[in-house]
């Protein structure tokens, strides 16, 4: 049956050719001469103008084609050619959707099992000056969160000054943080990359002595000095990266106030929160203090919390982001110096730190 055009793919010549079209095949003949035979299985429509049907190959080159202008000949292909029709399109949606998934898992193996490892292997190696200008931009966020309020009553600032140095100087090298009080009732502390360490107001109003909040704060520093918050913000950050390719949020706008979040509302793992834990009782002991006030702290803070359903902000208690096991429990419960040390704070510095956040 004649009626048909026939590029090749590797010239632009136009052929006239006739096709012989059979339920296995349509075979292509130009004049006397076989020019080829296209499995009926494999040929596929393409878009064309009104009245012509135009037939491509499976496999082969995507610019060899048939223009078919006869409606006889047309009907006779449609019958033949059961998989002519729509075919092509599934196989393209189901390549699309195979691949989705693929990309899908892939982003998804890489939030929960290479990117603690990345994030454990580029810790040690990131400079402390660029973790600290990372801090600051993670910090600024935090303030956002907590609106800037800060405590700064002098008298109660001077304390607090004076506990962090003689937590900072029981180390060879001393440590170097700063440490600041928030204005929330949340009963938490959180260390920030390059050593910011802020203690919430609702934390000081629960502890009943300075030795109770300072092994809160030592803890504290036990992450900064093992750079857990950088650490953390390394997983975090990659984390919003790779969710924003998922989700389509590739500009990364959204990255220091997603890993701001993570850190205030997040855990460390069972091994940075040991490990921190081990760091304070060290740090109490070496003052001639003992690491167990701050189990009691947080004992009083967990049965505290129940009672009074929660707090204001929506933003987690201390208990949520450090959560007490009965083996860390015991563990701070060992550790008790020889002998005793001089206190961290007096009575006056002690009251004064308790009102950093009042004013006059």
């Amino acid at each position: 049956m004649a009626g048909a055009v026939f590029y090749d793919g590797e010239s632009a010549r136009r052929r006239m050719v006739s096709l012989n079209v059979t339920p296995s095949a349509i075979d292509i003949h130009e004049g006397t001469e076989w020019i080829a035979s296209w499995p009926s299985a494999q040929v596929r429509r393409r878009d064309a103008p009104d009245g012509v049907l135009r037939l491509t190959r499976r496999g082969a080159s995507s610019l060899a084609r048939l223009d078919v202008a006869d409606a006889d000949l047309q009907a006779a292909i449609r019958v033949s050619c059961t998989q002519l029709d729509g075919s092509e399109r599934r196989e393209r949606a189901e390549r699309i959707l195979l691949w989705s998934f693929a990309a899908t898992a892939s982003i998804l193996l890489c939030v929960f099992l290479l990117l603690p490892i990345l994030a454990e292997r580029l810790t040690p190696l990131i400079p402390v000056s660029f973790e600290r200008r990372l801090g600051t931009a993670v910090d600024n966020q935090v303030r956002t969160i907590f609106k800037g309020r800060t405590c700064e009553e002098p008298r109660g600032l001077a304390a607090l000054n004076r506990l962090t140095e003689r937590l900072e100087k029981a180390h060879v090298p001393p440590l170097d943080v700063e440490v600041a009080v928030v204005s929330t009732r949340v009963p938490n502390a959180i260390a920030l990359p390059g050593g910011r360490i802020y203690l919430f107001e609702g934390l000081l109003d629960k502890a009943e002595s300075p030795d109770e909040l300072a092994g809160v704060l030592a803890h504290e520093m036990g992450h900064a000095a093992h750079r857990d918050g950088l650490r953390k913000m390394i997983q975090a950050g990659g984390t919003s990266y790779l969710l924003g390719l998922l989700f389509g949020d590739v500009t990364g706008g959204g990255a220091i106030v997603f890993v701001s979040r993570y850190l205030v509302d997040s855990a460390y793992s069972r091994d940075a929160e040991a490990a921190a834990d081990g760091f304070a009782g060290r740090t109490m002991v070496s003052l001639g203090r003992p690491a167990h006030p701050m189990a009691l702290l947080l004992k009083r803070i967990e049965g505290k919390d129940d009672e009074e359903g929660g707090n204001d902000s929506g933003i987690p208690a201390f208990l949520s982001t450090h959560p007490v096991t009965d083996q860390r429990l015991k563990a701070l419960e060992k550790q008790v110096p020889p002998q005793s040390g001089e206190p961290l704070l007096d009575q006056q510095e002690w009251r004064a730190l308790k009102e950093i956040c009042k004013t006059t």
